[in-house]
């Protein structure tokens, strides 16, 4: 039987897709971000000058989960596009985007390496805008998926910056208690 697929076949590729590659993504963040206690739980950035912008702390775990579900929905249409040309390059540059992405909490929070962090942050949004025109030469719904991210990380990469500006030598600055097992 070489027929083509019918569109509930189809729907359900993706959803099988979507099933794996969602909860994959917001897994690897979540572990990311468990790695060194964030917001008003590390006492290290409880300490940082903070720039009038930065949002209150309940908003980043919003935030991050819904951008990680973007994010891994996009990956699941990229993936269910079979046979597309770029596919492979659209996602390993993702990969690559996630990956830099998993390594700036415990990079900030944990190693508290604010300078480098933002070096990473610039990284992370070249990274996804590639990702992100990769996608869209594939799928223009994968492509806006991953935008909100770009916001997102455009953001931080301003909050970030001002934190290092407001903060000289917050590398050293000494927490209240042991936040990590990471040695900067």
């Amino acid at each position: 039987m070489g027929g083509l697929a019918s569109k509930g076949q189809l729907r359900m590729s993706f959803l099988r897709w979507a099933v794996v590659t969602v909860p994959a993504v917001l897994l690897l963040g979540f572990a990311s971000g468990s790695i060194a206690p964030a917001g008003s739980a590390n006492a290290w950035y409880a300490a940082l000058v903070k720039p009038a912008a930065t949002p209150p702390g309940w908003a980043f775990p919003v935030a991050w989960t819904t951008l990680y579900a973007l994010m891994g929905l996009a990956l699941a249409i990229v993936l269910h596009a079979r046979g597309a040309r770029g596919r492979g390059t659209a996602i390993a540059l993702f990969a690559v985007a996630l990956g830099l992405n998993l390594v700036w909490p415990p990079l900030f929070f944990g190693a508290h390496r604010v300078t480098l962090a933002w070096m990473l942050i610039a990284a992370m949004l070249v990274s996804g805008i590639l990702a992100t025109v990769a996608f869209g030469r594939i799928r223009t719904t994968a492509a806006w998926a991953l935008v909100p991210y770009l916001v997102w990380i455009g953001y931080a990469g301003v909050l970030n910056w001002r934190i290092d500006r407001l903060n000289p030598g917050a590398e050293n600055l000494a927490p209240g208690g042991h936040t990590t097992q990471i040695i900067g």
